[in-house]
């Protein structure tokens, strides 16, 4: 009797099954074939960019610096990711009877965020370092945005029926179906069909980061600089991908009874809690550049000086930092310290002029903004 139930209630389990596997994996155009996979990695990296410009500007930083990065990011994370996968699973493409030629392809699946991050990360130290820029606030501006492009690119593998769990019989199961070919699907089991979406784990937990992430920046922003919050990312990531990595089934190596990622995330935590211990102590020491080389410093703040002035006739203000000391008394009465004022250039010469009567008479014109 408790076998009969036992079956009966698996069975309930597998029709209960609500995530069933996507058909179709892509879409041909002319020529072309567009991979589903390919479009939630552009989707994750486009969402990332935008967000990140949107903390980079609010710190301070030029609109378009983050994109420039993210070309040279993008690049060089895939070569990476790509290298990685291809190197700890050489057997998928360099064991007898397989195709080598099918490393160079990407759309079929296949990228090790173990690799990708650091190939990207040195795409944004290069940009950083030719411009001057601080790599400590760049990572704080960065850091949520990237769980957040990881949980949108997650879904590719869901498309594409690859990296899921054990077998199970949850409600939210994966059915995972044979090729149409009739061959079984790497990690599938003869006579199992639904499995543990880990796809899905690693978004959810990978969007539950972000957020984490992007609340203890706005809570803790002075304590997390110099880096510490993109170590916090990476903690939080590994501490989520070695249970995840723990119910996969599909083919990887193994050491000392655990697969290779699962070391992984436990070297590069322990790496990425060293650095946050380290960066603690020297936080004050770290570079806040976030205007290249050759541009004012600050924030600009454009609007009317004077009352007749419309906005159009504005005055730029640009605070930067300025190291020398005040040259007249002048100067130190009309313009506060650090505090560098400058004309726009694109007012009329034959308007009359505010600034001009506050020099012909020694007055100012108007407050300075703060």
């Amino acid at each position: 009797m408790s076998s009969t139930a036992s079956e009966g209630a698996a069975e309930l389990g597998r029709a209960l099954a609500a995530i069933p596997s996507p058909q179709v994996n892509s879409i041909p155009i002319g020529p072309l074939e567009i991979h589903f996979y390919a479009l939630c990695i552009l989707a994750g990296v486009i969402v990332a960019v935008f967000w990140s410009e949107h903390r980079w500007a609010a710190m301070g930083g030029e609109k378009g610096t983050i994109l420039d990065m993210a070309v040279w990011a993008v690049i060089l994370g895939l070569i990476g990711g790509r290298l990685y996968h291809v190197i700890s699973d050489a057997q998928l493409y360099f064991a007898p009877g397989r195709e080598p030629i099918r490393a160079l392809f990407v759309w079929e699946g296949g990228l090790g965020i173990w690799g990708a991050i650091p190939m990207g990360a040195l795409g944004v130290w290069l940009v950083a370092r030719k411009r001057g820029l601080s790599m400590s606030k760049l990572s704080f501006a960065i850091a949520p945005a990237l769980p957040l492009a990881q949980a949108i690119g997650r879904w590719g593998n869901y498309f594409n029926q690859e990296l899921f769990g054990r077998p199970t019989d949850l409600p939210w199961a994966l059915e995972i179906y044979p090729y149409p070919e009739g061959g079984l699907r790497q990690g599938m089991l003869p006579g199992e069909t639904t499995y543990h979406p880990t796809f899905l784990y690693e978004s959810l937990w990978c969007l539950g980061l972000a957020v984490l992430l992007a609340y203890l920046g706005r809570r803790y922003e002075d304590k997390l600089q110099g880096g510490r919050l993109f170590a916090l990312y990476v903690m939080g990531y590994c501490a989520g991908r070695f249970w995840i990595e723990y119910l996969r089934i599909d083919p990887a190596n193994d050491f000392f009874g655990m697969r290779l990622n699962n070391w992984t995330s436990i070297a590069v935590f322990l790496g990425a809690l060293a650095y946050f211990v380290w960066a603690g102590r020297r936080i004050d020491s770290f570079s806040s550049v976030v205007v290249p080389h050759g541009h004012d410093a600050g924030t600009q703040v454009i609007g009317a000086t004077a009352k007749d002035e419309t906005v159009d006739d504005s005055t730029v203000y640009s605070a930067v930092e300025s190291e020398e000391p005040a040259r007249d008394s002048a100067t130190s009465d009309s313009t506060e310290a650090g505090t560098e004022y400058h004309p726009s250039p694109e007012r009329s010469s034959s308007e009359g002029s505010a600034e001009d009567d506050a020099e012909d008479t020694g007055t100012d014109s108007g407050p300075k903004p703060q």
